[in-house]
Order: C-alpha cells, then sequence, then structure tokens
C-alpha cells in the first residue's frame, strides 16, 4: 500500500494564486503553502492561523507543537504561537 504523503496548506486550500501586489505577509504564506505541515516553521504555523487559513491542518499541528513545547527560535516572540492558536480558535 503506497504510503499518504503529508498534508499541505495547498492540499485544503489549493494551488497557490497569487495576487495582484507584493508584501512581506504575501511571501511568508507563499513560502510555505506547498511544504508538509510538519515541515513547518512555528513562525509559518502562526502565519496561517492568524489568516485563518487551512485550520483543519494547522490547528491540530499548532497544539501538537505547544503540548511538545517545541521550539524553533523562528517565532517573532515568546508565545507567538499560542496566541495565534488562540486568536484563530477562542482557546486559552
Amino acid at each position: 500500500m503506497p504510503r499518504e504523503k503529508p498534508a499541505t496548506v495547498a492540499d485544503v486550500e489549493g494551488p497557490w494564486v497569487d495576487p495582484n501586489f507584493d508584501s512581506g505577509l504575501i511571501d511568508r504564506c507563499k513560502r510555505g503553502w506547498n511544504t508538509p505541515v510538519g515541515e513547518l516553521t512555528n513562525e509559518l504555523v502562526a502565519t496561517y492561523l492568524r489568516q485563518k487559513i487551512a485550520l483543519s491542518l494547522v490547528v491540530p499541528e499548532a497544539r501538537k507543537r505547544i503540548a511538545a513545547k517545541f521550539v524553533d527560535d523562528t517565532e517573532l516572540y515568546d508565545e507567538e504561537l499560542e496566541n495565534a492558536l488562540k486568536s484563530a480558535t477562542g482557546e486559552a
């Protein structure tokens, strides 16, 4: 039986569509669009949470990382991932 490939934001939201403008946020979102969720940086998981992108995928990943106290030094500040999860879901 073939092994299922890890899910990406593109699997949930569809292929990336370039908007008619550039910004740091657009660049961050595009950077991780086709990356398996388990390989995203905490910064990108937090970004997708705040933008409410692919929540069915990134919410469980964020919960897993928070429970494991996973730190990759990409967050803008301590507890950014926790705050982004709270913003996206209303969780404390």
